[in-house]
């Protein structure tokens, strides 16, 4: 009967382990989804010199519909003027860097962090992470 007892306490603990892994490995999935598609948006506004509306917006709705989330939960920051490639005499880029590059950030609520957090005391808010992907793009649009 002891045994039992110990393995009544036990087992739900144990579990957790496997249900975070599985959560892990869900999440993982969606922030490489998430990757490729802020990828392909960039490569886009590479080609236009900047983030335009609908860039965003596209981005914006293939991110909520292929990680089921909410629309206004995803918070895109960007370049929204043209940027042009910058070339010199001789036909390589300028010493005037910032002019011609793109910064974006795409910052989106991926999902639980924790399983069992209700065994745990964890609060429902403070187990959500937002995932940010920060960075610059160099732009290919010619002045």
């Amino acid at each position: 009967m002891k045994q039992f007892l110990v393995l009544a306490a036990i087992l739900p603990l144990m579990l957790v382990f496997f249900v975070q892994f599985s959560m892990d490995q869900i999440n993982s999935s969606r922030i490489g989804i998430l990757s490729d598609m802020v990828y392909a948006a960039k490569e886009e506004a590479k080609q236009e010199g900047c983030f335009t509306q609908r860039i965003k917006d596209d981005l914006i709705a293939n991110v909520s519909s292929a990680l089921q989330i909410d629309p206004s939960d995803v918070r895109i920051e960007a370049t929204e003027s043209v940027r042009y490639r910058i070339m010199d005499a001789e036909g390589y880029g300028g010493n005037d860097w910032e002019r011609g590059l793109i910064y974006y950030k795409v910052s989106v609520p991926i999902g639980e962090l924790m399983a069992g957090r209700r065994l745990f005391g964890i609060r429902e808010q403070d187990n959500v992470y937002y995932y940010t992907i920060e960075s610059y793009t160099a732009s290919e649009r010619l002045p």
